[in-house]
């Protein structure tokens, strides 16, 4: 294992021993980054999705800001706006909260789709378009949003364009009863995760380190048999009788990132059918649309890529 590989178990193993009882989803989050991929955390208020943003962008040392999204933030509040000056009588550009390198994109469904789409431009290019003007984003820029469950009241359901900018949506669901326990032993010893001091936290990368690490992702191999069934999965989702959208172009070469990152985190040099298919529902989540029939029969996106999954033959 490689000093960077170590560096990842090792944020890993305290980012479990912080956020208790979420393995499966540190080790997607640490897929995305390493992917560079953007992530929504979907799930119910006070099951630590903004712990965890916060803590992971500590452990990196990364510059971190977080937009708390309500139905009156406005575009400008996010990206920025140039001001005039009395005293200089000229513009001066007040950068927003989009300028930093780990974005917290708090509750982003109770915002208006207008306010949303302020987000499009820097996600896919990594740059923003100030009165015409373009300017770059830092090189690790990554954007992590949490929202609530669309059937709350006061949400707006993401458009289309954007949910698909997103590489993972990963759901957020309460411990199990031996990590809820352990949470309230913690609490008991005087470490409510609510009082949580991250300044007390050492951190155990750089951002250096992470573009290191994502360089490393993009050499891991990926033979002609395995793109193939990459390949026959994205084409079936789009066959497939109870999807009215099936996945994109830009999801195609997504989860071959990722799966890259996967294998790479478990140190390995290459991909295998293993790492396409654990990544597979939190990448294709968000991007599968389902007919209203099906809806109305109550099926579940999760359930179709399971089927996806099983129909698919795996290469040997």
């Amino acid at each position: 294992m490689s000093d960077t590989n170590t560096v990842f178990t090792r944020l890993s193993q305290t980012l479990n021993q912080i956020v208790v009882g979420q393995s499966t989803l540190v080790q997607q989050l640490l897929v995305a980054m390493l992917a560079g991929g953007h992530v929504i955390l979907e799930g119910v208020p006070g099951t630590g999705k903004t712990l965890l943003a916060q803590v992971l962008a500590r452990l990196v040392q990364a510059d971190f800001r977080r937009i708390q999204l309500t139905p009156d933030i406005l575009p400008a509040d996010i990206l920025g706006t140039n001001i005039f000056d009395l005293n200089t009588r000229n513009f001066t550009l007040k950068k927003g909260p989009v300028f930093t390198q780990v974005l917290l994109a708090d509750e982003i469904n109770r915002t208006p789709p207008k306010t949303q789409a302020a987000l499009l431009e820097a996600m896919e290019e990594q740059q923003v378009t100030l009165d015409g003007e373009s300017m770059p984003l830092p090189e690790l820029f990554w954007v992590m949003a949490t929202q609530n469950s669309l059937e709350f009241e006061g949400t707006y359901p993401l458009p289309e364009a954007q949910l698909d900018r997103f590489l993972f949506k990963l759901i957020v669901g309460y411990p199990e009863a031996a990590a809820e326990k352990q949470m309230l032993l913690n609490s008991q010893a005087g470490s409510p995760s609510r009082r949580f001091d991250l300044g007390r936290l050492k951190p155990l990368a750089t951002v250096e380190q992470v573009l290191q690490a994502r360089q490393a992702v993009r050499a891991i191999k990926v033979a002609d048999n395995v793109m193939d069934y990459l390949l026959n999965l994205v084409q079936r989702s789009r066959q497939h009788p109870d999807l009215a959208l099936g996945a994109s172009p830009r999801s195609a070469v997504a989860w071959l990132q990722a799966s890259k990152a996967h294998a790479w985190l478990n140190d390995r040099d290459f991909v295998t059918p293993d790492n396409i298919k654990a990544i597979a529902a939190p990448l294709l989540r968000h991007r599968l649309i389902l007919k209203p029939e099906a809806q109305l029969d109550g099926l579940q996106v999760d359930a179709v890529v399971s089927t996806l999954l099983n129909q698919v033959p795996v290469p040997r």
